[in-house]
């Protein structure tokens, strides 16, 4: 029987092939897992060895500056190992090596190298020197009296200011420092317009000279006054002279051959021509002046083949007058060698030159003296020609050195000179006093003077002169061209005033920029108007405006941050309407420092903007225009004499009456401030008699003396209050004027005159 419900249980006997089939996937699962494994740390591996190889070359280029950190990685750290020079670089590795990586992976087992024993610091100043005032930059040692030293140089340059930039350290006086410190204190005061730069045993001076004479008295000074234990280095530059006409002038006679005037416009040229005068017989080194004025750039190019064509001949002159040429041969010379010469010449002259050519005819008599003629530059007088005798020669030779300073004389004597000759000789080295440059030619029937100067007046003076020496009657000709740069009334500054000036207006109101940025922090305006006041008369100069940073950063990225920033300045001028064209903008890094770097305030000298003059001459733009000519005859002393007379009185009575309560027409007044400025003789200043009372002018006068002293007594109706004409006369004008007379009498004398205005005086009909 089967039964039912509480049956025993039979165990199940298991599926063999259910069984079979567990057994692979389970190896597979464990082979997958595997797999997942192995990929994933090989995913892990490759990634940090990217990240390892990508923190490598990012830290590489990071301390690229600092050769002397060795780093390695391992993993996601990095291990900085080195000796730093001092613990600021040190820390500027450390920070460079965080901006590529996390500041918490960066293991830092840099040393610091053993501080070295400090040494003395060097002590160094620099004293610049101007027109208004000096200044001393840098380091001195504390048992300097600095209030003494000060006190010093007020009383030696008798400058008003002295501006005392010096810092002190109390380290021993090292040797040759106080020779060399009172050497340049002597050369602060010798040199006007100077940089001392005062070291141990070393000065340097660069100083700028009015003229080449002016030059060599300063070099002699310093070298006589320098110690023996100290080292001299000088540079002393003196503006060129500007020749007006630009002359050349080669004879060649019985007497040999030589240069009568020699001017060129470069060192090359000067050269070329006096190589050519030598090959043609000139003996020695000739003078020959470097000035400015040249008419062409290719002067030499006309002067060398004119030489040579007197050469040619044999015998004859050369004279080259801006671009005229004219050639002269004597009569003995063949008329076919003449033909060869002339033709050689004119096809040898640049195009802007013309050639006048003469040949003296045989029994043709010279009337009178070839010329005296008398050159005036910066560096003295020349002296060419003839004179009557070995007698009249000294006297004419002692004026000119009582007038000019240095001579150089070729008079030749000769007692067949007209009656007369030497007074006419005076009289045109006197015509030539107070020109910057000039010439002077006499010849029997006309004296010529051209030349420059700095007063708009200087015609009328030359005429006077020539009036007051030769009398009635005398011819002349006149050419004085008035250069701005020379007039005493405008007061312009030179090249070194200028970029004194510029840097002046830095100091007062600096420009400042963002940090490591050249973009311009604040408002610049009042330091640009600053500048632009000195721009207005500095903006023929070359400058160069120089930036300057302190060392921190690298060497590359500062100094093209200071050049950046200097041509931010740049840019910021020429923005602000200022004439830069003669500007340029140059960047010198962390290469100048005029302060320690390793202090906060040396650092934030070092940064700097700083003018440098880069020529002492003015740009040139153009040539100067030709001076008007003025042909006249001169009149008699007693008619120049009346004249000045007349102009006193028009000064007494238009400026001064207003001072006494009379009406002035106010074309009187202006006549008064400026007609005496023109007509005074030539004794007289006329700066002086434009700002000092009639009284001081010292005109030699008398009856012009009491018209300008005397005005209330006797030319004046009387007025409303009574004044003492004492009182009248010496009332300083700013208190005395008013109305049109206060306009006229403080208008400056350059903007009531215009260039080159000399009044031409007609020649007389019946003149010869």
């Amino acid at each position: 029987m089967r039964r039912v419900g509480n049956s025993p249980k039979v165990p199940r006997m298991a599926n063999p092939q259910r069984q079979a089939r567990r057994g692979p996937v389970l190896v597979a699962s464990l082979i997958a897992l595997a797999a997942a494994a192995g990929l994933s740390f090989l995913g892990a591996r490759a990634a940090a060895d990217f990240i390892q190889t990508r923190s490598a070359q990012d830290l590489r280029a990071a301390l690229a500056d600092y050769d002397w950190v060795e780093f390695t990685t391992d993993g996601l750290q990095v291990r900085l190992e080195g000796i730093a020079p001092d613990e600021v670089q040190r820390f500027r590795a450390r920070a460079s090596a965080e901006t590529v990586v996390d500041a918490g992976r960066v293991i830092d087992r840099m040393q610091v190298a053993a501080a070295a024993e400090l040494a003395t610091p060097a002590f160094e100043i620099e004293l610049l020197r101007n027109d208004q005032g000096v200044s001393i930059i840098g380091l001195v040692p504390a048992t300097l009296d600095r209030a003494s030293l000060v006190d010093r140089l007020k009383r030696q340059t008798g400058v008003a200011q002295v501006s005392d930039l010096m810092e002190s350290a109390d380290y021993p006086v090292p040797e040759d420092w106080e020779d060399a410190f009172a050497f340049g204190l002597r050369a602060a005061q010798l040199a006007k317009r100077a940089k001392v730069s005062i070291a141990a045993g070393e000065v340097s001076v660069r100083a700028i000279a009015d003229s080449p004479r002016e030059k060599r008295d300063l070099e002699m000074a310093l070298n006589r006054a320098r110690p023996a234990t100290v080292t001299l280095t000088a540079d002393i530059t003196a503006p060129r002279p500007v020749i007006a006409p630009f002359t050349l002038r080669f004879v060649k006679d019985a007497a040999g051959a030589r240069f009568d005037a020699c001017a060129a416009d470069t060192e090359t040229a000067r050269d070329r021509i006096l190589e050519a005068g030598r090959a043609a017989g000139v003996p020695g080194q000739p003078p020959c002046t470097l000035g400015l004025g040249v008419p062409s750039p290719r002067w030499a190019d006309a002067a060398v083949p004119s030489i040579r064509a007197v050469e040619a001949l044999g015998a004859g002159s050369v004279t080259i007058s801006d671009t005229d040429v004219a050639l002269i041969a004597p009569a003995d010379i063949a008329a076919a060698t003449f033909d060869e010469a002339v033709g050689r010449l004119e096809a040898a002259l640049p195009p802007a030159f013309t050639l006048s050519a003469r040949h003296e005819k045989p029994g043709e008599v010279q009337a009178g003296p070839a010329e005296f003629s008398a050159m005036v530059d910066a560096g003295g007088v020349s002296l060419r020609g003839r004179i009557t005798d070995e007698r009249m020669r000294d006297a004419v030779e002692g004026l000119a050195r009582a007038r000019f300073g240095q001579v150089d004389s070729a008079l030749r004597s000769d007692a067949s000179v007209p009656e007369g000759w030497t007074l006419r000789a005076i009289a045109a080295l006197e015509a030539l006093d107070g020109l910057a440059r000039g010439e002077a030619r006499v010849t029997p029937e006309l004296v010529r003077i051209s030349g420059v100067s700095g007063n708009q007046t200087a015609s009328d003076l030359a005429a006077a002169r020539l009036a007051q020496r030769l009398g009635a009657g005398a011819r002349y000709e006149l050419a004085i061209r008035y250069d701005r740069r020379m007039d005493p009334l405008l007061g312009l500054p030179s090249g070194i005033e200028c970029v004194d000036r510029l840097n002046a207006a830095m100091q007062q109101s600096e420009i400042g920029f963002e940090p490591n940025k050249s973009v311009i922090a604040g408002d610049p305006g009042p330091t640009l108007a600053l500048l632009a006041e000195t721009m207005k008369l500095c903006a023929d100069f070359r400058i160069e405006i120089g930036g300057h940073t302190d060392s921190q950063g690298s060497e590359g990225f500062n100094a093209e941050l200071s050049r950046a920033r200097s041509q931010a300045v740049l840019a910021a001028m020429t923005e602000a309407g200022m004439d830069t064209r003669n500007m340029t903008a140059r960047g010198y890094g962390e290469s100048r420092p005029i302060a320690d770097n390793d202090t906060d305030a040396g650092r934030e000298a070092n940064r700097r903007i700083e003018f440098l003059l880069l020529a002492d001459d003015p740009v040139v733009t153009e040539a100067p225009a030709p001076a008007e000519l003025v042909k006249g005859v001169t009149d008699s002393p007693e008619t120049v004499a009346a004249r000045a007379e007349q102009a006193a009185r028009h000064a007494a009575t238009a400026a001064l009456g207003p001072a006494l309560g009379v009406p002035t027409d106010p074309e009187a007044a202006l006549f008064a401030a400026t007609e005496p400025v023109r007509l005074l003789l030539s004794g007289v200043d006329p700066s002086r008699v434009a700002t000092q009372p009639a009284q001081e002018a010292a005109l030699p006068e008398l009856p012009a003396l009491r018209a300008a002293t005397l005005p209330a007594a006797s030319l004046l109706p009387p007025p409303a209050e009574p004044v003492e004409p004492a009182e009248a006369a010496t009332r300083p004008v700013r208190e005395a004027l008013v109305g049109a007379a206060t306009e006229a009498a403080t208008m400056p004398a350059r903007d009531a005159l215009h260039v080159n205005r000399p009044l031409p005086r007609p020649e007389p009909a019946s003149a010869p």
